[in-house]
């Protein structure tokens, strides 16, 4: 146990050296994230025998992740860093992975943006695509979403960020010589394999289209809630809203609130599609 409580002590978060550049374990884990997604959405669709062709979800996967990408970035700009103003009137600096010419990366992704990118692109590939069945494949990416979740976690916990708060736990993490929940593992487990597990036994009994993605949001965002009473808030915002709700589990009850609304509308949308049957 000795060893794992101090792992990070043995662990280079730079997976190898290019010379010039660093490929750090996360962006292989970000990559893993995106790759088992598709594999199991592809899956999904033979398994399920969905009227889903590899060319159209291929090219929703393409649209969606920039999306996605964008709304990240832009995302965790607006909601949490500290030069909001700087990046905003110097927009070309959001994905600079240089600072004084030395590569660094781009670090600083939400969740939260993400989602608002991801909706964005989805709008768009729907009106470009005008006969796909966009809440089907909303479903899709309900089931797919959570599988590569799991990995994008395992990278915020390789990469030493997003770090839990402080504990007295025999399987806690030293970081910088303080004893910390591995927060970001509870978060693969409650965010990804859970979410995942329960959408995958309910798929079966879904009474309408949309009803995964709406169910998803809910999910999602309560195991967020939850998870996040073991992560360190952002230390430039700290607790907000009665000093013991972080910004996530904020964002997570407007997502839960609007999730049920979602689902709501399907739900009476549905009953008056079958009514006119």
């Amino acid at each position: 146990m000795d060893f794992w409580n101090h792992i990070y002590s043995h662990f280079n978060p730079i997976a190898f050296d290019l010379g010039f550049i660093s490929v750090h374990w996360y962006g292989l884990m970000y990559v893993l994230a995106l790759l088992t997604a598709l594999i199991a959405a592809k899956w999904f669709v033979k398994k399920d025998n969905l009227d889903i062709s590899n060319k159209v979800l291929d090219d929703y996967f393409i649209w969606v992740e920039i999306g996605v990408i964008l709304g990240a970035r832009i995302g965790y700009i607006i909601f949490y860093d500290t030069h909001t103003y700087y990046y905003l009137t110097n927009p070309w600096q959001m994905f600079n992975p240089f600072v004084n010419g030395e590569f660094v990366g781009i670090r600083g992704m939400s969740y939260h943006g993400a989602i608002v990118g991801f909706i964005l692109a989805t709008i768009a590939f729907k009106y470009r695509y005008k006969n796909v069945n966009i809440w089907e494949m909303l479903d899709l990416v309900a089931l797919s979403v959570p599988v590569g979740y799991i990995f994008g976690r395992i990278g915020n916990f390789l990469n030493q960020e997003l770090i839990g708060r402080e504990t007295t736990v025999s399987w806690g993490i030293y970081v910088d010589g303080v004893l910390r929940h591995p927060s970001q593992l509870y978060e693969a487990v409650l965010e990804g394999l859970v979410v995942f597990l329960i959408l995958y036994i309910y798929r079966k009994r879904k009474r309408f289209s949309g009803e995964l993605i709406a169910l998803y949001g809910a999910l999602y965002s309560l195991a967020r809630f939850i998870a996040e009473f073991w992560r360190e808030p952002d230390f430039q915002i700290g607790f907000v809203y009665g000093g013991w709700m972080t910004k996530g589990q904020a964002l997570s009850i407007i997502m839960i609130a609007l999730s049920i609304i979602l689902y709501m509308y399907l739900y009476n949308h549905s009953k008056l599609n079958a009514k006119k049957v």
